[in-house]
């Protein structure tokens, strides 16, 4: 695609970026409204059994997710017009989910410029080895990300890991703004909890609100994986990289049936919010079926997308993700690992030998 194609690709899919207040208000009474009375019910039927309380808080844990997804949009101050209203909707969304708004704001605005990008990799994305990097790490580096890949560490641990320590801990120099934000959304977080046991009991924290955060958590980090880590993404190193082409072709239409669109707020039209992230979650579809462009992208269906489990490394020179198995037969090969440590030394592993 040429700079021209680009640039009016761009424009078009930037007519959509128009918050509508209506829209907004309206997601939110049909999102929070059923949570709440899905948490109520919840409650009350833990004394019937816990055996019907967990699904029904699991239930409430995907409209967590379609709370994120506002959560989400307020962080690119495109859910209303207004940038206060933004904010508050976004910090009170934030609580809910335990997402401080200004660290998540910060770091995701990093994702979306750097996304596919291999030499600005590590704030906001799920961690990448290329194969190069792999062939040339140590033992123990290889074992470390490896063990980060497994479905049942990233997923199992992985939402743990997420609410309780990375949402939980300001990274070093930043700004006092952002600082005191998480602070302020812990303290928010511990109070909640705390008054949910002192007043409904341990056992609703533990059937009712721990399933809510860990289903929410799981499905969360599936659409963020699964929407980057496809066989043909788009990873380019600084030289090569494009912005328009990372949003095109390193960000997947996750096609999925119209009840779980709706509960994961339609992010799975991932390359209309990568390509212009001001465009609300409420426009997203509009916006791809109005671009015909935008509909030759990579498209994934919920069958399809469990494919990319498999896929753990990128393979620079081919262009696409490859398995475990596929680079093991390498690491018995001296010349390779000699090959890849050159490469990773002499600056980029993109540079080919020729």
């Amino acid at each position: 695609m040429d700079k021209q194609k680009q640039k009016e690709l761009k424009k078009s899919v930037a007519s959509f970026a128009k918050p509508d207040t209506t829209a907004g208000v309206r997601q939110l009474i049909n999102t929070l409204v059923p949570f709440f009375f899905l948490w109520f019910l919840a409650y009350q039927s833990l004394a019937i059994s816990v055996w019907l309380t967990i699904p029904l808080a699991m239930i409430a844990g995907g409209f967590v997710v379609r709370i994120f997804i506002i959560f989400h949009d307020c962080t690119h101050q495109s859910f209303f017009k207004n940038k206060k209203a933004n904010r508050i909707t976004g910090n009170i969304t934030g609580i809910i989910t335990h997402f401080p708004f200004e660290k998540w704001k910060r770091e995701h605005s990093i994702h979306h410029a750097t996304s596919g990008n291999l030499d600005k990799r590590g704030t906001g994305d799920i961690w990448v080895m290329t194969v190069d990097e792999y062939l040339a790490s140590s033992f123990w580096q290889r074992l470390a990300y490896r063990l980060y890949r497994n479905p049942f560490v990233m997923f199992g641990l992985g939402p743990i890991l997420l609410f309780l320590i990375s949402n939980r801990f300001n990274d070093k120099n930043i700004k006092r703004k952002e600082r005191w934000n998480t602070y302020g959304t812990n303290i928010a977080v511990v109070l909640i909890h705390t008054i949910i046991i002192w007043t409904l009991g341990w056992e609703t924290l533990l059937f009712i609100q721990i399933p809510i955060l860990y289903t929410s958590g799981i499905l969360g980090i599936w659409l963020f994986y699964v929407q980057h880590q496809f066989e043909d993404s788009y990873f380019e190193y600084e030289e090569e990289w494009d912005f328009v082409k990372a949003a095109v072709e390193g960000s997947s239409y996750y096609k999925l049936p119209k009840i779980l669109q709706w509960v994961s707020g339609s992010i799975g039209y991932h390359h209309v919010h990568h390509l212009s992230p001001r465009v609300p979650n409420y426009n997203l579809e509009e916006a791809h079926e109005s671009t015909p462009p935008l509909q030759k992208v990579t498209t994934i269906t919920l069958s399809s997308s469990l494919e990319s489990i498999r896929f753990r490394l990128y393979d620079e020179k081919n262009k696409t993700f490859v398995t475990f198995k596929e680079v093991k037969p390498l690491l018995n090969n001296s010349e390779a690992i000699a090959r890849a440590k050159r490469l990773i030394h002499g600056h980029s592993p993109s540079m080919q030998e020729k």
